[in-house]
């Protein structure tokens, strides 16, 4: 029994084969541009696998329409990469393969990845976050994802500026809000730098993590999760994690009591895999409920 994954990202797709244990045999990469180049390359690698497939697993860039009543269920909606917008993604998955199709956001696949099988397994209630060239996070409780007419857009928290931070932010909706401050993108044109190129006693990181503690505060006192999952190419910087973990302590100044900062406040342990793995359980998931 095979299972195929879509990590559609807006910088690049990352499809996958693997099995109902979650072992992925092949994987690839490609860039995303135009909807007609990219499933071209979608189809293609997965055209080879049709004979075995049982199930996919999509987890998109988006915003998209959850909604199975919806008429425009399966669809990126308002995307700002403007080739996507309004793009029917599982109807043109279901005109070549017959099978079951499981649909969320990148996000949402990711935090479902460390859910059942990385740094959220045997939790009932996992967030994750991934920072990166956006920001966006994704909750489950209880096995479910938490949705209501939409997905979360968690990354457009407002959050309260540092002190040393005088730059405008990067995002065209809010001027304090998460991603325009904390995302790649914002690090970059505040210091002129990307953050790989960044000394680890820059100020840029005293800001960042105060910003990503924030969000870790937000999220503890509206959610009250088991555990938060930071993913994402800026938490690859392993210095920020624990950075993180001092600032939301002081942040949090024994309102709640949260025994063991070091196990609450996570990077994936399925490191770049989370969302594949993601999709591939939704894959199975939608298998066994078919």
């Amino acid at each position: 029994m095979v299972f195929g994954a879509i990590e559609a990202g807006g910088t690049k797709f990352v499809c996958a084969i693997g099995d109902k244990d979650l072992n992925i045999f092949e994987k690839v990469s490609f860039p995303t541009t135009t909807p007609k180049e990219t499933m071209n390359l979608v189809l293609d690698f997965f055209n080879h696998h049709k004979d075995d497939l049982e199930g996919i697993g999509v987890g998109s860039f988006g915003p998209i329409d959850i909604h199975c009543e919806s008429k425009t269920y399966g669809f990126i909606t308002s995307t700002p990469k403007l080739a996507w917008q309004y793009f029917d993604f599982i109807g043109s998955l279901k005109k070549h393969f017959n099978i079951p199709i499981a649909w969320t956001t990148d996000v949402n696949a990711s935090c479902y990845g460390e859910h059942v099988s990385g740094n959220g397994r045997g939790h009932s209630s996992v967030v994750y976050y991934t920072v990166g060239t956006g920001i966006g996070g994704g909750a489950i409780q209880n096995g479910n994802f938490i949705e209501g007419f939409s997905h979360p857009e968690m990354g457009h928290m407002i959050v309260k500026r540092h002190i040393k931070d005088n730059f405008s932010g990067t995002c065209p909706f809010h001027d304090d809000c998460l991603e325009g401050l904390a995302a790649g993108p914002a690090i970059e044109r505040r210091s002129g730098k990307k953050g790989q190129e960044l000394t680890e006693n820059d100020v840029a990181w005293e800001i960042e993590a105060y910003y990503i503690a924030q969000c870790a505060y937000n999220t503890t006192l509206m959610l009250s999760p088991d555990v938060i999952i930071f993913g994402g190419g800026v938490m690859k910087q392993e210095h920020l994690k624990k950075r993180v973990q001092d600032k939301f302590i002081e942040l949090i100044n024994g309102y709640v009591a949260i025994p063991d900062v070091e196990n609450y406040i996570m990077t994936p342990k399925l490191l770049d895999n989370s969302g594949i793995v993601g999709c591939l359980a939704l894959a199975r998931d939608a298998k066994e409920k078919a």
